[in-house]
């Protein structure tokens, strides 16, 4: 998912999971039964004990008989998961692809979008010639008044550039939906990489410019203006990155909450005209806008005052290639992969063609496609046992909150409160986007995303102004992931996620609990991870605690910070426990609130070992097993940095030692790499 959408509706998610490989599926299964195996016994690593490194214990096998495919930077033991759904969306529409479909009818629009991806040969022969009418109106640009109206149609067209505008709900007043000003301009991907002074970054920084030069040399500019082109273009994003936030200051909603009206948004930044900006996006009265980073847009003002008007056109022209990079001709799609894809990622080879449409017609037609899936994959049974579970874990929550040694009894009424308040989405949505609309014609690949992303646009700005609509998901039902909404107070479960090794319909409460289970708490606990907690049960931005429960839960969250600072990732990089701290807290709040779920469900009975484990064993090797994968150096460097999720191992072995249940379960004792002693067990939730 790009990370616009996420900022956007304000999503905190389990984790995007996207890879794909025929070999596990066959090796889950029994050769006798051809049933799918919970727990394989040949994901197994038995040379190691559960005490000395679980990770490696529970998921060693696996990443034995998997390694890394050449397309993959990170590759994990769900892609039996992935695959399969990826392998059903693309067999749906080439279903659609082999009848005879209505014209404009949402199957023909699907159909023309993914086809028209799938065309290498009328792409490359088409070369640049669906951009160059967008880079002809940059070139024709003579004013500032004309330079705002292009970044306006830029950001009408999806294309990024400057800064980011998006509707979502008010954050203290969530019944609303307003207009978000935020960050945003930059082609790397964050504030650090133009300003961290490590080897790594120093390198990144060069080849990014390299890479700048290369793809304006492919788009027909010549050598000697493509070289200085592309150093003006990384300081131009250079000067923008300087007051940019840190992904560290981003994850506190009280300093990324800023709400003005237009006037004030002129006074902050008044050499930038953005009531002209904003009727040129036919939001003229836009009524409250929350500035997220008042000072980038300071920053924003001086650069647009201060910069050659030359600059700026080479700037957006930038911004209109790298965006229109990946669906283009070869050469340009080759030339991009190689930086974002290859040297940042560390990935050997591209994914294969179609899963690359695939992924871009979800993220331009996903509740079409969508509807589509669900008719013929989901089974109604999975979302009535989901609904169960989903109560299963509110209630074991409901129950550690009323436990807390910590909490006094008026804030834990608060929490209490908005726990039950919690909505739960599952499956895919009650009520279907409408995409008649949305214009497909049969002209160009990269036209039809613009289309989308026009229309996207639309529908974004047709909601500001107006009640937000609790109805509407901000993921499509075939995606493998979830979330929690702070905004919204609700979780969502997506169809795609409910198939093993999440969820298994026939599978025993333990494997369940400790996969689908910990999702589910996982997602919970987001209401009350260390930014979640600070919106109350409406979805408001308000500090419901008391000074002395907000010092008592900082405490024991610093726990957390320090254990997973000290965790080594490579030989000289840490992982980064403040950056990952939500994610962190939403793993250990999964943990202990599924486990107390199923003791409740087993209700004091001690179910039959199964291969030899206990139902205590097989919760915590199946947690163990969603997070299986085989990873790339460069990969763990770059998500270190990014990512506020902490690695797979580490959600493992990071976890687990801090846990009673875990010692227990399999016998751990001092002296063992896996014993933690009480005094570092963090005791949150």
């Amino acid at each position: 998912m790009k990370q616009a959408i996420l900022i956007s509706v304000t999503i905190i998610s389990f984790g995007i999971l996207i890879s794909c490989n025929s070999k596990t599926k066959e090796m889950n299964k029994d050769t006798q039964t051809g049933e799918v195996k919970v727990i394989n016994l040949e994901d197994l690593d038995t040379t190691v004990s559960p005490g000395e490194d679980f990770y490696q214990y529970a998921t060693g096998g696996w990443q034995k008989n998997n390694p890394l495919p050449d397309e993959e930077s990170r590759f994990g033991s769900f892609d039996v998961l992935a695959k399969e759904t990826n392998q059903k969306v693309n067999d749906l529409i080439i279903k659609l692809t082999e009848q005879e479909n209505k014209a404009y009818s949402i199957e023909w629009k699907i159909e023309k979008f993914y086809s028209l991806g799938m065309d290498t040969i009328t792409i490359d022969n088409q070369g640049l010639v669906p951009i160059t009418n967008l880079l002809a109106e940059i070139d024709q640009i003579s004013s500032k008044e004309e330079l705002t109206k292009e970044i306006a149609s830029l950001h009408k067209k999806g294309i990024s550039t400057s800064f980011n505008l998006f509707g979502s709900a008010d954050r203290e007043n969530s019944d609303m939906q307003i207009a978000y000003l935020y960050q945003g301009g930059l082609g790397l991907p964050n504030r650090d990489y133009y300003t961290a002074d490590d080897e790594r970054s120093k390198e990144i920084r060069q080849r990014y410019i390299a890479h700048i030069e290369r793809m304006l040399i492919i788009a027909g500019i010549n050598e000697t203006k493509a070289k200085k082109d592309a150093q003006d273009i990384y300081n131009f994003e250079y000067k923008l990155a300087q007051k940019s936030m840190t992904n560290l200051e981003l994850r506190d909603p009280f300093a990324t909450t800023n709400r003005m009206d237009l006037n004030d948004v002129e006074k902050l930044s008044p050499k930038f005209d953005f009531k002209l900006y904003f009727n040129e996006i036919n939001l003229p009265v836009p009524g409250t806008i929350n500035v997220s980073q008042p000072e980038f847009f300071k920053q924003l003002s001086y650069l647009f005052d201060n910069t050659d008007i030359e600059i700026w056109k080479t700037y957006l022209k930038w911004n209109v290639i790298n965006f229109a990079a990946p669906y283009l001709h070869s050469e340009m799609v080759n030339a991009n992969w190689e930086f974002y894809g290859k040297f940042l990622t560390g990935a050997l080879t591209q994914q294969p063609r179609w899963r690359r449409v695939v992924s871009k017609t979800n993220s331009c037609m996903g509740e079409a496609v969508g509807q589509i899936f669900v008719k013929e994959y989901f089974p109604p049974e999975a979302k009535e046992r989901m609904i169960n579970l989903v109560e299963n874990l509110r209630e074991a929550f409901a129950d550690r909150i009323m436990q807390l040694d910590w909490m006094t009894d008026e804030t834990k009424q608060k929490a209490l409160e908005k726990l039950a308040k919690i909505n739960v989405k599952i499956g895919y949505p009650d009520q279907w986007r409408d995409y008649e609309k949305l214009n497909i014609e049969e002209d160009s690949y990269i036209a039809n995303i613009i289309r989308a992303n026009v229309f996207d646009f639309e529908y974004m700005i047709s909601e500001i102004g107006k009640p937000v609509d609790k109805n509407k998901w901000f993921m499509n039902p075939q995606t493998v992931n979830a979330y929690y909404s702070p905004n919204m107070n609700e979780i969502c479960f997506p169809a795609g996620i409910l198939q093993p090794p999440f969820f298994y319909m026939d599978a025993d409460d333990a494997v369940n609990y400790g996969a689908i289970g910990v999702v589910i708490g996982h997602e919970m606990t987001h209401g009350f991870d260390d930014k979640g907690r600070n919106y109350d049960k409406e979805g408001n931005l308000n500090d419901w605690w008391t000074e002395e429960d907000a010092q008592l839960f900082d405490e024991r969250a610093q726990i957390l910070v320090e254990r997973f600072d000290n965790i080594k990732v490579l030989d000289d990089l840490y992982a980064d426990g403040k950056l990952s701290l939500g994610e962190n807290i939403a793993d250990y709040g999964g943990l202990v609130i599924s486990y107390d779920a199923l003791m409740k469900a087993l209700d004091g009975k001690t179910p039959d070992k199964i291969d030899g484990f206990s139902a205590e064993q097989r919760f915590y090797l199946a947690y163990a097993k969603i997070w299986a994968q085989n990873i790339r150096d460069t990969e763990i460097r770059r998500r270190t940095k990014e990512d506020v999720h902490s690695l797979g191992e580490w959600r493992v072995n990071g976890q687990v030692p801090g846990l009673e249940t875990f010692h227990k379960a399999f016998d751990i004792k001092e002296g063992d790499n896996m014993y933690m002693p009480k005094e570092k067990w963090a005791h949150i939730w």
